[in-house]
């Protein structure tokens, strides 16, 4: 055997989950969830209970929920590769992921990365309406495979089965391979043509009101934001302002589609939980954003702080209790509030999504939203509006305050109580089967871990390959998922690892 190949075998289960009793039963029956799951959504696109479905065909809403599916679980994976693999020397993967070398050439060159971000979280939340749009009961009389009303409640009704199947084949699966074969990922044009896709939205100026706030949040607190870039000038400055005075002019008109058609009852709201009243669903529209916005902006606060001396943490009863909890023990729960999250978050966008969904047909008698051609009302049924006013108020702008205010958000008492819910929601295995998926995936893919190709960060120093350090993370996107690690290194989520602190005791 080659060296390359001695080494290949012995990480052959280098990030492999330990199996556990629980764990087996924990995949079991989350696998056993997902067929049901699956089963379901597809049972209603063939009896016509959902949009797409009842609008089109099942046929078309079953290929565009699968190519959604897909598409989504390479947005979510990719963020895991481009994300991880900047500190890496490229020259060390150039000849055996050529194609990863030109996704690294171009996320990796001035700000790029941010920029793919910021339409990366767009795509998300884009595609999980279509998503909504494809498999989500489209009213609440929605009946199939004769399920007891307590069944029929939870998993369509309140969703769990949309949110298992979304998480499981869409989200988690991917980022789990994602996390540890970063360079294998992305190793295709596939993962290219995304790239340059989120970066065409970002240039598009949709949602440049984005960087609006993070000039104000970054004055706010003092913070700079960090470039890679010469300052803008003339035209270029000229363009980029410009772009953000479309985007709120876009997001003004957004918001007040959603808001006029909430208090008319013409959204999906009105059609699928008739009990709710006008009043009630513009409420829940805001405080379910207030949910995602928190939850995408604790992730941030946690990684932040994560640097932190434990006596730094928190300032606030509630800011140490949240810190004790999140790095407890070995750290796991940190990866653990990541998958919660990951549920929490869904779950929220499916309801939003049904909260914002237009239940307007163009040319109706009642007229469209606010008069507009029937072409611009069959657009605004697709979701882009809610997808505009999400990424921007419910994501992009609470992960700024985050990364400006990080101990802010730790003390908060919503943080404390949302990060025990997450975790409840990790501990029951609901989405557990991922880790199967991802097995499966692996093996069928031939993935390696990424150390394979390019060793381990104490290897690639040793050999004059050191990994190079980066500015702090001062108004830096980095919603929507696992966060990049040392490339080839062992983290939380395979398992014990010594805390920052116990790092730091060792050392003296």
């Amino acid at each position: 055997m080659t060296d390359a190949e001695i080494k290949k075998e012995e990480l052959a289960d280098a990030h492999d989950v330990e199996l556990t009793p629980f764990t087996i039963f924990r995949y079991t029956y989350s696998v056993i969830l997902l067929i049901f799951s699956i089963v379901l959504v597809v049972s209603l696109m063939f009896t016509g209970n959902t949009k797409l479905a009842a609008d089109a065909s099942p046929w078309a809403a079953l290929f565009v929920c699968i190519a959604a599916v897909v598409w989504l679980s390479m947005i979510e994976g990719q963020q895991a590769s481009l994300v991880g693999l900047p500190p890496v020397d490229p020259e060390l993967y150039k000849e055996t992921h050529p194609v990863t070398y030109l996704n690294a050439a171009t996320a990796f060159l001035g700000d790029n990365l941010d920029r793919y971000l910021m339409g990366r979280q767009f795509m998300v939340l884009l595609v999980v309406f279509i998503i909504n749009l494809c498999g989500a009961p489209s009213s609440g009389d929605a009946d199939v495979l004769g399920m007891p009303g307590w069944l029929k409640t939870i998993f369509l009704d309140v969703g769990l089965g949309m949110i298992i199947f979304t998480c499981q084949l869409g989200q988690l699966t991917t980022q789990v391979n994602a996390s540890h074969c970063m360079l294998d990922f992305i190793n295709n044009y596939f993962a290219l043509f995304t790239l340059y896709t989120a970066m065409c939205i970002e240039f598009s100026g949709v949602m440049h009101s984005s960087y609006l706030i993070q000039n104000v949040l970054s004055f706010a607190s003092g913070k700079p934001i960090h470039s890679n870039e010469e300052p803008k000038r003339g035209f270029t400055l000229l363009f980029f302002w410009g772009r953000v005075l479309m985007s709120l002019a876009i997001l003004g008109f957004s918001l007040a589609v959603v808001i006029s058609a909430l208090f008319q009852g013409r959204t999906m709201m009105a059609v699928k939980y008739p009990s709710v009243s006008n009043g009630a669903s513009v409420f829940l529209f805001f405080f379910l954003m207030c949910i995602v916005g928190m939850l995408e902006g604790m992730q941030i606060a946690f990684f932040a702080v994560a640097k932190l001396p434990a006596s730094e943490r928190g300032t606030t009863f509630f800011g140490r209790k949240t810190c004790d909890l999140l790095f407890k023990g070995n750290g796991q729960n940190l990866p653990g509030f990541m998958i919660g999250r990951q549920l929490t978050v869904v779950a929220s966008f499916f309801i939003v999504a049904s909260i914002t969904s237009m239940n307007i047909q163009p040319g109706n008698e009642d007229g469209n939203i606010f008069g507009v051609s029937d072409g611009a009302q069959a657009f605004l049924n697709l979701g882009f509006h809610a997808a505009v006013i999400t990424t921007i108020l419910a994501s992009i702008t609470w992960q700024l305050a985050a990364s400006a205010f990080p101990i802010a958000f730790l003390n908060n008492p919503v943080t404390y109580v949302l990060l025990v819910f997450a975790l409840f929601l990790e501990w029951t295995g609901l989405c557990a089967g991922a880790w199967v998926l991802a097995r499966v995936m692996k093996k069928a893919l031939k993935y390696e871990y990424d150390e394979v190709y390019v060793g381990t960060p104490e290897e690639r120093a040793a050999n004059n390959h050191a990994d190079k350090d980066f500015a702090d993370d001062t108004g830096k996107m980095y919603g929507g998922g696992f966060r990049g690690h040392a490339v080839g290194s062992h983290d939380a989520l395979d398992g014990p690892i010594a805390s920052k602190d116990e790092v730091e005791e060792e050392a003296v």
